[in-house]
């Protein structure tokens, strides 16, 4: 036992010689920062206006679905719902700065029955940042005989919208690229 405590040191010794004499290390790489977000439920709809069963005025409306949880901008899902028909409305909603309600500027016409289903299709429909999908949920309003609402600052208040929270924004002007 007592020359296995001697050949100790030497081990030791050696090792750290060995460890000088390896080559410099290069800088470190940058490497992206990557964001690990710990599991969650599934976002559901908390709130909409117009509200289900609601009748409100035909002409502009801004559709606004909301949830529970801070969602991505870039992922959303309006589909065909039964007990009445899609309204027409722009391609693609907006988040709100809030992170957590789309707005979708929408035409609808007077005396008609809507419906829209929200996530109808799981994929690449409406989810939260950990990319966790929101439960399927379904919005069925009507529109009265009312005169229409005309202008899109109209709807917006009809909506509850500030003017800040307009359902289209203008594209950041473009950059002309340097040669």
């Amino acid at each position: 036992m007592r020359a296995s405590l001697l050949a100790l040191p030497i081990l030791l010794s050696l090792s750290g010689a060995a460890l000088a004499q390896q080559p410099p290390r290069p800088e470190p790489t940058p490497v992206s920062p990557v964001t690990v977000m710990p599991p969650t439920l599934p976002p559901k709809v908390t709130a909409t206006w117009p509200a289900a069963g609601e009748a409100v005025a035909p002409g502009i409306l801004v559709l606004k679905v909301a949830f529970d949880q801070k969602m991505t901008p870039l992922a959303w899902n309006y589909a065909d719902a039964a007990g009445g028909e899609r309204p027409e409305c722009v391609r693609a909603p907006r988040l709100l700065n809030d992170g957590k309600t789309f707005v979708l500027l929408c035409r609808t016409k007077p005396g008609k029955s809507y419906a829209v289903g929200f996530n109808a299709v799981r994929d690449g429909g409406f989810a939260n940042e950990a990319e966790n999908p929101a439960l399927t949920a379904q919005l069925a309003f009507t529109t009265s005989t009312a005169p229409s609402v005309y202008t899109l600052k109209s709807a917006m208040k009809a909506a509850g919208l500030k003017d800040d929270e307009a359902p289209i924004q203008e594209a950041p002007p473009l950059v002309a690229a340097k040669p």
